[in-house]
């Protein structure tokens, strides 16, 4: 990969997030229902780096390419059809729903600022999947391996965290769920989409591929994003607010992120 053509499909990433992130602010205005503004960033990024990864940014072979492509479609599948049915049954995400009542009258303006600041904080997560599909190479190897590796952990972690919290709210018993992987982690499905991310990483890292380093943003970016801004802090507070001394018992004695044994556990 070129210096060229690095830049262009930098230039690729942050137009095409801008326009779905643009999307996103539409569709929010237009159905009162902040909710989707995940589903549309999860199928935006989805595609984005689709795209990315099977257009002709570097030396690639055809064989990685499809290979990372379809590794982003299945994430996009798993992640923006769960998210979409969770819309469906619910008027607003609690998260953007506060960020509206504090902006008020200003909100319109300050939302679609905001999915803009979250198409530029995109841009990584992007990269690293086209850096991955086009490490050069004529075979695949056993970097490719070990990412799909941490690919399928990743998504199957993710999706058994986000079925066990399906059934918990099915069951009708109320408060706060702490079985199965949640009594290890408060954010189980967020510890499995970092470790998902990091397969990336792996993919395109290489002693003969400098740009491929830069592929290490993507996990550390998403880990960012989740732990520190739009995951875990707001989405805490959400729950403090709802469950009380409940949920800051579950906080004493559940990990937040990494699943370890809860506080006070006998073997």
């Amino acid at each position: 990969m070129t210096v060229a053509s690095f830049a262009v499909a930098v230039v690729f990433a942050g137009v095409a997030m801008a326009a779905f992130m643009a999307l996103a602010t539409l569709i929010e205005r237009r159905t009162g229902n902040s909710g989707w503004i995940d589903v549309v960033w999860t199928f935006g990024l989805g595609a984005t780096a689709i795209v990315g990864a099977l257009l002709p940014f570097g030396a690639g072979p055809m064989s990685r390419r499809l290979l990372v492509a379809g590794l982003a479609l299945a994430w996009a599948l798993r992640l923006g059809l769960h998210i979409a049915n969770r819309t469906k049954g619910i008027n607003e995400d609690p998260r953007y729903a506060k960020l509206k009542r504090d902006w008020g009258a200003d909100a319109p303006r300050q939302m679609a600022r905001l999915l803009q600041m979250q198409a530029l904080a995109s841009m990584p997560l992007a990269l690293g999947v086209i850096l991955a599909a086009h490490r050069p190479g004529n075979e695949l190897g056993w970097q490719d391996f070990v990412g799909i590796a941490l690919f399928v952990v990743g998504l199957a972690g993710g999706a058994i965290a986000d079925g066990q919290l399906r059934a918990f709210a099915r069951s009708g018993s109320g408060g706060v769920c702490d079985r199965g992987l949640w009594a290890w982690s408060r954010h189980p499905n967020y510890f499995f989409e970092c470790v998902l991310w990091c397969s990336y990483a792996v993919i395109a890292a290489g002693a003969s591929y400098p740009w491929g380093w830069l592929a290490m943003l993507a996990p550390a970016c998403i880990t960012l994003l989740l732990t520190r801004i739009s995951g875990i802090p707001p989405l805490e507070a959400h729950m403090l607010a709802k469950h009380g001394a409940a949920y800051r018992d579950y906080q004493t004695r559940t990990s937040a992120l990494l699943p370890l044994p809860p506080k006070g556990a006998t073997s």
